[in-house]
Formats: structure tokens, C-alpha cells, sequence
């Protein structure tokens, strides 16, 4: 299950930059954008893990260079928000491979991507929300979606570690 989350985080995130880049007129980066998403699809086959690293800062680099040129930054915000993803899911699958036999792996497994699936969502709300009412996109409002992002992070996921327990 988490290699089918993976693979699909990886498509839409590479997919969202490259519609993000190819409707501001840049189709040759866009061109490129989807050539490194398929070098980390490929990765993830050959267990390259070190290639996810390069791939989220790729990412995070392409959306804030998109943003500095205004391009759409919802689009430029789902690639990262699924790039994130593909991040997390590739540590957690190799933790996951690493377990212990005698561990309830597919309870991990299960309840890692229900929290994931719960902070994706919420992320893909704020882009939607975005999408729909036109806002435009400042640093003030950077700040403020990245502080609330980290408050909402450390405080979803020490309650489920409460819940492990």
C-alpha cells in the first residue's frame, strides 16, 4: 500500500509543477520538471533513497521560483505538498522494511498513511480554497500558511504517538 501511495505522490507532485510551469508559457521547463519526477520514479525501483532528498529540495526550489515569477501557486503548492509526501513515504517505507518481524506492520503501515492522508488533505483544502476564491499569494500569507503548517504538524503527530503507545 505505501509503495502505490509513493508512486502516485511522486506523479502528481512532478505533474502539478509541470502544469504549473507549462500554463505560465514555460513548457521547456515544464519538460524538465516531468524528467525528474520520472528519474525518482525510477529510483524508488532501483532504492536509490537518497534521490527523494534531492527531489523534494528540487521541488521546493522549482515552487519558490514559480512564486517569484507569479506563476499559479496552487499548482506550484500541491507539487510540493505531494513531493513532501513522496519524501515522507520513502523513509517510511524503508523503516517499514527495516521492522522487526514480530511488529504489527500493517498497522504502521495503516495508521502512517491515515495521518499523512489527514495533513495531505488539509493541504489540498488550502489549495482549493485558494483556487476558488482567487487569493493572491503575498510573503505574509507564506509565513502564516508555514507557521501553521508546523503548529498543525508537531501537534497531529505527538497525539498519535500518543495513540502507538
Amino acid at each position: 500500500m505505501t509503495d502505490i501511495a509513493l508512486f502516485i505522490s511522486v506523479i502528481l507532485s512532478a505533474g502539478s509543477l509541470a502544469w504549473g510551469y507549462a500554463q505560465a508559457g514555460w513548457e521547456t521547463s515544464a519538460g524538465w520538471i516531468l524528467f525528474i519526477g520520472a528519474v525518482w520514479l525510477i529510483s524508488i525501483w532501483q532504492e536509490w533513497r537518497w534521490f527523494s532528498s534531492v527531489a523534494l529540495l528540487a521541488s521546493v526550489l522549482c515552487s519558490a521560483f514559480g512564486l517569484v515569477l507569479g506563476f499559479e501557486f496552487s499548482w506550484l503548492l500541491a507539487g510540493s505538498l505531494f513531493a513532501l509526501c513522496a519524501w515522507d513515504l520513502t523513509d517510511f517505507r524503508r523503516r517499514l522494511r527495516l521492522s522487526a518481524k514480530d511488529e504489527d506492520s500493517y498497522g504502521l503501515e495503516r495508521r502512517h498513511l491515515a495521518r499523512l492522508s489527514l495533513l495531505t488533505l488539509a493541504g489540498l483544502l488550502l489549495v482549493s480554497l485558494a483556487l476558488y476564491t482567487q487569493v493572491q499569494f503575498t510573503f505574509e500569507w507564506g509565513v502564516f500558511l508555514v507557521a501553521v503548517t508546523l503548529i498543525g504538524l508537531t501537534q497531529v503527530t505527538g497525539w498519535f504517538r500518543k495513540q502507538d503507545r
